[in-house]
């Protein structure tokens, strides 16, 4: 298995780059919030990597950190989620802020990702909420009480789910706030 590779970044698509490793290019599937930290064409580039091996394909996906690699492995241990989805779930949340809705149980967020309906959500939920709430991929910090509090309290004010858990990931700076201090400091964050 190829655990992780650095070269230099050769060419940026969408969803994948190419990188030059001594005399070989490889593609490398990443989600959005990875390819967002990777530095210009021409650059070194050091990724985390997933080899997925299928009959019929190959694909080689990389990501910029450890969490981010674990929580992807755990993503694709759920039946019924590919690698494809898997990168569509960290592409359209952060490792934290998924980790967050999938301890939480909020399938009102996990449902707005692109090719997550009910039934997977709900798998997801059943699945991996237990293996997160243990810190497994390194989100212990985001799955505490308080935090599902200040989501329930700020959906209750009328915040769409994704904005309230976007605003608790928000707070990890800050373990040991009183709910109400949590509270106002997500409701700042949003007020931005």
């Amino acid at each position: 298995m190829i655990a992780a590779i650095e070269g230099t970044l050769e060419l940026r698509g969408t969803d994948r780059i190419v990188i030059k490793v001594g005399g070989v290019s490889l593609q490398v599937y990443l989600p959005a919030s990875s390819l967002n930290q990777l530095g210009a064409v021409g650059k070194k580039v050091q990724l985390y990597t997933h080899l997925h091996w299928k009959e019929d394909n190959i694909a080689l996906y990389g990501f910029i950190s450890q969490p981010e690699l674990d929580l992807f492995k755990m993503l694709t241990s759920v039946n019924g989620v590919g690698p494809k989805t898997a990168l569509a779930m960290l592409s359209y949340l952060n490792p934290e802020q998924l980790a967050l809705a999938i301890a939480s149980g909020n399938i009102d967020l996990l449902t707005q990702i692109p090719s997550v309906g009910k039934k997977t959500a709900n798998r997801l939920v059943l699945e991996l909420k237990g293996k997160l709430e243990k810190g497994g991929v390194g989100v212990g910090s985001y799955l505490t009480q308080d935090n599902a509090e200040v989501v329930a309290a700020l959906t209750n004010l009328g915040y769409s789910a994704a904005e309230a858990t976007k605003a608790v990931a928000e707070l990890s700076p800050f373990p040991d706030l009183s709910l109400e201090d949590k509270i106002k400091l997500a409701l700042q964050h949003l007020a931005k």
